[in-house]
């Protein structure tokens, strides 16, 4: 027996989806924030949340291995700046 959505229920799937980018991207700022903050095991963590927002946005491996390796939160917050820039 097949589940059926409600319209309203479809809507907000529809939604959601449709708005996943500008979700991941407020989810990014909020994780570079946590990044400035974090420190020892917390730090990794957050870093870990962050490069799966990355993925999720389409960022090159590339791109992403160098902001890890550069440690650096000012860096991530450029790159989410570029990313809510450009045109969705």
């Amino acid at each position: 027996m097949e589940r059926q959505s409600t319209p309203h229920q479809q809507r907000i799937i529809r939604d959601y989806y449709k708005n996943q980018q500008s979700l991941s991207l407020q989810r990014l700022s909020e994780l570079v924030t946590e990044l400035y903050l974090a420190e020892g095991n917390n730090r990794k963590r957050q870093w870990t949340y962050i490069v799966t927002a990355l993925r999720k946005l389409e960022v090159p491996q590339a791109r992403i291995d160098h902001l890890i390796a550069q440690d650096d939160p000012r860096l991530v917050a450029k790159l989410v700046e570029e990313l809510m820039a450009r045109p969705s």
